[in-house]
C-alpha cells in the first residue's frame, strides 16, 4: 500500500487542521494507520492510532482531548483532526500503516508503510 499525507499548513495557536492520509491499493480497512510526527531536532514520537479492527483512536496523553483519528475506509482515508493547536504541535507529521496489526501501537518500527510528510507550523 502506498501512503500520501496532505493538509498540513501553518495555522495560529488555538486554530485548527484536518490532516488527511490517502491510501493506495485494496484492503485499506484491513490496516491500522498511525501517525507520528518529528519536530526539528527531536525524535519520531507517536501521535495516535486507529486499528483495522476497531474504530475507537488511541492518542497520546499530550494531545488527548484536542486531537482525534477518523477512518473511511471507502475513501482509503485515514484523518487526523487537530483543534487547539499549540506552538508545540510544530513538526512534521507522518502518517504508517501496518496490515491487521494490533500490537504494539506507538512503536514506529511495527509499520510496514510510511507517507512522505506534511508540515504543520502552529505560530503563537
Amino acid at each position: 500500500v502506498q501512503l500520501q499525507a496532505s493538509g498540513g499548513g501553518l495555522v495560529q495557536a488555538g486554530g485548527s487542521l484536518r490532516l488527511s492520509c490517502a491510501a493506495s491499493g485494496r484492503s485499506f480497512s484491513t490496516y491500522t494507520v498511525g501517525w507520528f510526527r518529528q519536530a526539528p531536532e527531536k525524535e519520531r514520537e507517536f501521535v495516535g492510532t486507529i486499528r483495522w479492527n476497531l474504530r475507537s483512536p488511541v492518542l497520546t496523553d499530550p494531545v488527548k482531548g484536542r486531537f482525534t483519528i477518523s477512518r473511511d475506509d471507502a475513501k482509503n482515508t485515514a484523518y487526523l483532526q487537530m483543534n487547539n493547536l499549540k506552538p508545540e504541535d510544530t513538526a512534521v507529521y507522518y502518517c504508517s500503516a501496518a496490515q491487521y496489526y494490533s500490537g504494539n501501537l506507538n512503536y514506529a518500527g511495527d509499520y510496514e508503510y510510511w507517507g512522505q510528510g506534511t508540515q504543520v507550523t502552529v505560530s503563537s
